[in-house]
């Protein structure tokens, strides 16, 4: 299998962080979403990804699965330890729904495209655009924590699930916007717990090869 990723990306580093928990390798085909305009925009990218957008993952019969979710579900359903969500519906629904949470509602206003249309379209500055992206995050940040368990290692208690691969991607990125993360103690506690076992921290944006310096 191939993963088409870029090292910054967060939908892309829960996709790497699933693939890890599964202990699957892939092969990582880097696609800069920056340089020159953007890889992703290009007619080799476009035949893989109509949406230019990553990840995708390439299966070995030749099908791609793009959006990170989905990607999860699928390895989730044919991999099914060790697992990302927990054996009860009602369980399952309240981790998606928390996972969604940050992948529907938080990530897609915040991405690189939605900042690019800010300023070229709607002609708003850095600040501006930064100041967006840091309230969307609070918001959803904030209701996430309200969602999740109160206590346990992790989002739901003693077992990793699908919304913590979903957390410590956001939480990344939000350090990046200089979001203040004082109000989201719950939350950074988990994912210090996250970050010490080795899925989560090989899949790190800093530890892939494509990983630029500052």
């Amino acid at each position: 299998m191939k993963l088409f990723t870029y090292w910054r990306s967060t939908a892309a580093y829960r996709v790497r962080i699933g693939l890890a928990w599964k202990g699957i390798a892939v092969e990582h085909v880097p696609v800069h979403l920056v340089r020159d305009g953007g890889e992703q925009h290009g007619a080799a990218y476009r035949g893989v990804n109509p949406n230019r957008t990553v990840p995708a993952l390439v299966l070995a019969d030749g099908r791609v699965i793009t959006q990170s979710l989905a990607i999860l579900d699928y390895l989730e359903e044919t991999i099914p330890e060790p697992p990302l969500l927990p054996a009860e519906p009602a369980d399952r629904a309240m981790v998606r729904a928390a996972s969604q949470l940050i992948a529907c509602d938080v990530h897609p206003v915040n991405n690189l495209r939605v900042g690019a249309y800010l300023k070229r379209e709607l002609v708003h500055d850095q600040d501006d655009v930064v100041a967006w992206m840091r309230h969307w995050m609070n918001e959803g940040l904030t209701s996430f924590q309200a969602l999740i368990a109160e206590t346990g290692p992790y989002c739901f208690g003693g077992d990793v699930t699908m919304a913590d691969l979903c957390l410590v991607p956001q939480l990344y990125n939000a350090r990046r916007w200089g979001l203040d993360v004082g109000s989201l103690g719950r939350l950074v506690e988990i994912e210090t717990n996250c970050l010490a076992l080795p899925a989560f921290d090989t899949a790190r944006p800093e530890a892939q090869p494509d990983a630029e310096p500052g």
